[in-house]
């Protein structure tokens, strides 16, 4: 935001308002909430608006349970009064690691199964190419078992490959059990390969297996694409039907490798978790931290952590994405001196208000419960915004063009 007062400067907080809470936090305050008008000045991904309500809190002395058992209360308070879902508690929980293994997603869609199989081990030696290649390269390959009582047809097979294309997956090859079994793969399988497709799927006969194979970075994400297109093609995400879920053991940190370095998973303030801290310096992409989400029907609607509450510690964390000490004491002086001061275990969360509310109401997009919404590119096509300034402006706020 630039300055009128202060020509060619500009108000910037990195992570607002996570900064602040946490200096709240230390400077002896036990709790905080508020309700809060954010703008997110950002390329914008797939159903996402430059301005946003959130629900922020924090809490001092707290441990991750703490945390969970606070905003699972609220949520499920929401559930019951608003829609009148008692949904039972506790929630279930799943790591990160356990949700992109079985859901190929961190978000997972839970009002229907169709989990994801790795069945790379009983077809590293397929005559298949693409099995055996992708396995011989480390990758892995992956299936969805669709039960017979969900008709698949030619068609809706043939339209696969595009529905995990942006994933850079190069397709998804089928078989279709029965007294012979039909599809591109079926012919390469042997009887000791199939006989283990069924003990690991569970496929009934006349049911689909749907494989996908490559990298592991590819065809995870790719196979979760694949079921929660199934999920809706075949009509199982039943209205009225509230299925959250916790997500867990985020990374603390992975791998850019546009700009070949680390970047935080959630935010570069999350606590890693405390047998995982040697690891920050031998191996990052496999600390694990304190962060959490909580997933309704397949959307994020809250997400925290537990945050970093010690000078030394936070100053290794930032040094592992990329920041060098200079950098660090002129962004993060003011918070590296109030956590060498002695800080409380504090952690908390933000619930995007927007999106409970769409979700609430059977909506897949929050622009449908927001007044004045932007489209995807950011643009309101009311007011013509964002367009050009004056030169006379531009000169007021210290600012030049090149």
């Amino acid at each position: 935001m630039p300055s009128r007062v202060h020509p060619g400067n500009f108000y910037a907080l990195l992570q607002s308002p996570q900064l602040l809470k946490q200096l709240l936090m230390i400077g002896g305050m036990d709790r905080y909430w508020q309700i809060v008008r954010c703008f997110r000045d950002e390329n914008l991904r797939a159903d996402r608006q430059p301005e946003f309500t959130q629900l922020d809190v924090e809490m001092s002395f707290v441990a991750e349970e703490d945390v969970l058992q606070v905003a699972e209360s609220l949520v499920h308070r929401l559930l019951r009064e608003v829609v009148g879902a008692d949904v039972p508690r506790p929630f279930p929980r799943l790591t990160f690691a356990q949700a992109m293994e079985r859901y190929g997603s961190d978000k997972p869609d839970l009002r229907f199964e169709l989990p994801v199989h790795d069945v790379s081990a009983a077809l590293a030696n397929c005559a298949f190419g693409v099995f055996s290649g992708a396995v011989k390269d480390g990758g892995v390959v992956r299936v969805i078992a669709v039960p017979s009582k969900h008709a698949l047809t030619r068609k809706d097979l043939d339209a696969l490959p595009a529905v995990v294309a942006d994933r850079g997956a190069k397709g998804v090859a089928w078989c279709r059990l029965g007294a012979e079994w039909a599809g591109p793969a079926a012919k390469h399988l042997t009887p000791a390969e199939r006989d283990a497709l069924r003990a690991a799927t569970g496929v009934d006969e006349g049911g689909v297996l749907l494989f996908l194979a490559g990298p592991r970075a590819v065809a995870v994400p790719a196979s979760g694409d694949l079921r929660l297109h199934l999920g809706k093609h075949l009509n199982l995400q039943k209205p009225g039907d509230f299925k959250p879920l916790w997500v867990t053991g985020f990374p603390l940190v992975e791998w850019n490798s546009d700009e070949k370095r680390w970047d935080s998973v959630h935010h570069p303030f999350t606590a890693p978790v405390a047998e995982d801290i040697p690891l920050i310096e031998t191996d990052p992409g496999k600390v694990r931290s304190h962060g959490y989400d909580l997933v309704l029907n397949g959307f994020e609607i809250l997400g925290g952590s537990i945050r970093i509450h010690d000078a030394k510690l936070q100053r290794q964390v930032l040094r592992l994405i990329g920041l060098d000490d200079a950098t660090i004491d002129a962004r993060f002086a003011f918070l590296l001196e109030a956590l060498a001061y002695g800080a409380p275990p504090h952690g908390g969360f933000a619930m995007g208000m927007d999106r409970v509310i769409a979700v609430l109401m059977g909506l897949t997009n929050i622009r449908d419960v927001i007044a004045f919404p932007k489209t995807t590119s950011a643009s309101d096509l009311m007011t013509g915004a964002p367009s050009a300034v004056d030169a006379k402006q531009l000169a007021e706020l210290g600012i030049r063009l090149a």
